[in-house]
Order: structure tokens, then C-alpha cells, then sequence
């Protein structure tokens, strides 16, 4: 698989996330229009993969010249929860003054960094499931899309699996089809499909129940943005998986880079919430699934307190609470 973002002849290469499942496709931006673009429509996503394109569009509009710090704040604003595409922004613009190659030798950097810390993360979670967990071929439940296409490469919470995968110790993996765009359905379960490892999709509203079945050892889940107490923002839905997790005393276990930490933000309740268009909600491919101009409420994301976690790990190990 490519790279889920990367650099080539002047212009940020995406993998097309919409695409997927039906169609495996890249696409080349060349303006910092067009990555604003293919971040707010979810073409490009997941944190670490957030925190690269942040940088590699602020390369873009140094060699395009003009405002470049009026164009990168246009990037780091395109969603407001996801901590690390500000991260990259403003770790790129650090570098402005050594003008655009320079801001572009980050960039590259950071791609070529993301592999390693995303290895390191999840090997060290893999270790804290193992020892929440007896050690034997373990069902494991993932929410939204933590995989390679969350990051530029390997990932966060889904390369627990594949660390796991490597020592025998996956039996099968739940998968939340995660509202509000089925990023579990579409890219999770394609990424496992590729890798050979036995799934199930289910339905958000279904994980509590499969807890009480007893078809879940451990949850394992992703961040957008993590307080300075540990509380933790993420797709919508991952307040009440942790809810249903500690109800059932099931490992919860987040994974996410280092960059994912914000200090600034003493607690979840200062995290801003990204809310997306209510035709996400209310149509399916255009057509209508609620009555004709039916409100919603769509959050992208929410937040789960630090006590309902069991362990937040970086590749810095487990983050102290």
C-alpha cells in the first residue's frame, strides 16, 4: 500500500479515504485549496496522517508565495478537534524562515518519522493488552479507523492488531461501523481484509451487547486530541463504548503519538468539538433517509473522562495520570 500521505513533483499525494472500499485510488493536490478540500470532506484523515499533510500544506503555500501564514492558519482551521494537523502546521511554520525547501525537508521528515512512532505506540499497547489480558488468541473491538490510512503508515490502535497478529494472538476483530461516515465498515474492515485477519462489522449500537455476550477481551481506540488529564477526544461513539467497557470491566485501551497530547487544555470539556453537515445523517448516497429537512445533531466527536480509560499509550509508553 502507498504511503496515506506523501510528497512527489510539488504536490501533496493522498490516498482518496472517500474512495474506499470500492475504489483504491490517489490523488494529487497541488493547492493548498484543494487540501483544505480533501481534509474537510475526510479524503484524508486519522491524526498522525493529519499532522503530516498539515506540514506538507504549509511546504505548498511557501513555494506558492503570498500570505503563507494566513494560508497555513486556512489548514490548521480545517478541523477544529484534530489536534495534530495544527501541530504539523505550526512545527512547518518554525521552519519558514529558512524558507520553503526547508519547510519541506520537515515535512518529508515527519513522514519518514511517522512509521517508527506509530510502531512504537502500539507495540508498547500491545504489552499493557497482554498484561490485561490472558495471554491466548484475543478478540479485540476497534472503533473508527486506526490503521495504516489514519497514519502515513502502520498506525496507532489498529497496529496493536498487527503486533498481536505477529505473536499468534489475534482470534478476531469486532469492528464498529462508527458513524458518521462508516469509517469502520469502509476502512477498517478493508485494511483487516488485506491483512488476512478474521472480522466482523457490526453496528455501533450493537458493542455494549457484544460486551455483555462475552465477545470482547479488550477495546482498542485512537485519539484526536487527549487533555492534559487524560481525558480523551474521539469519533463519536467512544464515550459510550468506554461507558459500557468499564461497565463490563473490558480493557480500554487508547493509542495515539505523543503529538496527540495537548497541555494547554487542562480538561476534555476545553476540547472544541468539530459538528459535521446533517445530510450525513439524513441521506445515503443523496437519497433522503428522514423526513424532508429533518435537524440533527452530528458530532464528529466526543469525550471520554480519564477514569473510564484504562491506559492512554504514546511511543513514549503509558502516558501518567
Amino acid at each position: 500500500m502507498d504511503r496515506t500521505v506523501d510528497w512527489a513533483d510539488g504536490a501533496v499525494v493522498i490516498i482518496d479515504q472517500v474512495a474506499l472500499p470500492g475504489r483504491y485510488r490517489t490523488c494529487r493536490l497541488r493547492t493548498v485549496d484543494e487540501l483544505v478540500d480533501a481534509i474537510r470532506r475526510l479524503a484524508v484523515r486519522g491524526a498522525p496522517a493529519l499532522g503530516a499533510a498539515g506540514a506538507l500544506g504549509v511546504a505548498l503555500a511557501a513555494f506558492a508565495g503570498g500570505d503563507v501564514r494566513a494560508e497555513a492558519e486556512r489548514v490548521a482551521a480545517a478541523r477544529p478537534t484534530a489536534v495534530n494537523l495544527r501541530w504539523g502546521v505550526t512545527q512547518a511554520l518554525g521552519r519558514l524562515d529558512a524558507g520553503p525547501e526547508a519547510v519541506l525537508a520537515l515535512g518529508q521528515a515527519m513522514l519518514d518519522e511517522d512509521e517508527r512512532i506509530c510502531r512504537t505506540a502500539s507495540g508498547h499497547a500491545a504489552e499493557v493488552v497482554l498484561r490485561s489480558c490472558a495471554r491466548r488468541p484475543l478478540r479485540l473491538l476497534s472503533h473508527c479507523n486506526t490503521g495504516h490510512l489514519a497514519a502515513v503508515a502502520w498506525g496507532t490502535a489498529l497496529g496493536v492488531v498487527w503486533h498481536l497478529r505477529e505473536r499468534g494472538l489475534v482470534e478476531s476483530v469486532l469492528v464498529n461501523e462508527t458513524r458518521p461516515l462508516l469509517q469502520g465498515s469502509r476502512l477498517t474492515a478493508w485494511e483487516l481484509a488485506m491483512a488476512g485477519v478474521p472480522y466482523r462489522v457490526q453496528a455501533d449500537g450493537a458493542a455494549a451487547f457484544a460486551m455483555a455476550r462475552g465477545l470482547v477481551d479488550c477495546v482498542l481506540v485512537g485519539a484526536d486530541r487527549i487533555a492534559a488529564n487524560g481525558d480523551v477526544a474521539n469519533k463519536i461513539g467512544t464515550y459510550g463504548l468506554a461507558l459500557a467497557a468499564a461497565h463490563h470491566r473490558v480493557p480500554f485501551v487508547v493509542v495515539a503519538p505523543e503529538s496527540t497530547v495537548d497541555e494547554s487544555i487542562a480538561t476534555g470539556a476545553g476540547i472544541v468539538i468539530e459538528e459535521r453537515s446533517a445530510t450525513e445523517l439524513t441521506e445515503l448516497h443523496g437519497r433522503p433517509v428522514a423526513p424532508a429537512g429533518a435537524p440533527a445533531f452530528n458530532p464528529a466527536f466526543d469525550v471520554t473522562p480519564a477514569e473510564l480509560i484504562t491506559a492512554v499509550v504514546t511511543e513514549h509508553g503509558v502516558l501518567a495520570r
